[in-house]
């Protein structure tokens, strides 16, 4: 470990900054160093746009992804190194608000029967009975599921929130299952790595991404699927269901309401319930019977 490097690990980390966070930091700071082949401490502004046009012209990134870029090189320098920022010479890009890509109930049902293994099937119903984003998931622990007041406990989520969301009878079976299935109980982490899930360690977020994609191929799903898609059926599925969007926001973590207004726009039930001003016309009959 360079000496910049640990600096900066030291900065993350006494911020209590998450994990993941400092992980996606770091990498980004080395990879601002390896593309000009100098020590970050030695690149400056004119360095830095460069850089973002690089990425957005040659590598495509999304404008969410260069934001994160620019923010852990601002982070370096100016909690590291201790140097100005300007942000009228580093402007973070504009934001592009997409929806979210929604399955139906009968796709759902479809992906999660597809899956490859027993144990991605398990992983797969986890995501999409709770809505928990793919690194929550990772780090569920035994204690974490609370079969007699059905709660499952989100700990250390994004923002490092603790909250809790409902345990479906549906999946608590299913644990149960997965449970006695186990050549190993684990002692610790309800999904352990390893080849065997017998490790000491939990899964990483990867062996859930392979297991959503893997089902999406297997089930013949054409549509862009990771495992926050579960987490947009979850809550778009319960607004149909009729839960309002305080509750849908405080399952999901969300810090502002406003965030979960999207699901407003997802939803089938909500988009039907509101007519086209068309429907309201009365317009000639301009069919062929008619001429």
């Amino acid at each position: 470990m360079t000496h910049l490097r640990k600096m900066m690990l030291e900065e993350l980390e006494r911020r209590n900054y998450a994990e993941t966070t400092i992980h996606c930091y770091l990498r980004a700071v080395t990879e601002f160093s390896l593309h000009f082949h100098r020590p970050p401490n030695q690149l400056g502004p004119e360095h830095i746009r460069q850089y973002q046009a690089h990425l957005f012209g040659r590598q495509k990134l999304a404008p969410s992804t260069v934001t994160q870029r620019l923010a852990a090189l601002r982070f370096f320098y100016v909690k590291t190194l201790r140097k100005p920022w300007s942000i009228t010479e580093t402007p973070y890009p504009k934001k592009v608000q997409r929806l979210p890509i929604i399955l139906s109930s009968e796709e759902v049902a479809q992906l999660i029967d597809s899956a490859l293994t027993p144990f991605h099937h398990i992983v797969l119903m986890t995501l999409y009975a709770t809505g928990v984003r793919r690194a929550e998931l990772t780090r569920l622990k035994i204690t974490d599921i609370d079969s007699r007041r059905m709660i499952v406990h989100i700990q250390g989520g994004k923002g490092r929130k603790d909250r809790d969301v409902m345990l479906s009878p549906t999946l608590l079976k299913a644990l149960r299952e997965y449970w006695r299935g186990l050549r190993r109980k684990p002692t610790t982490w309800l999904f352990p790595g390893g080849r065997w899930h017998t490790a000491n360690h939990p899964i990483t977020t990867k062996v859930v991404w392979d297991a959503c994609q893997k089902a999406a191929q297997r089930a013949g799903i054409h549509k862009k699927i990771h495992p926050h898609t579960l987490r947009h059926c979850f809550a778009t599925h319960l607004l149909e269901a009729g839960a309002d969007l305080r509750t849908i926001q405080v399952l999901l973590g969300h810090r502002d309401l406003e965030e979960t207004t999207i699901y407003l726009h997802l939803s089938q039930q909500h988009l039907n319930a509101t007519a086209s001003p068309l429907d309201s016309l009365q317009l000639r009959d301009r069919s062929p019977q008619s001429e």
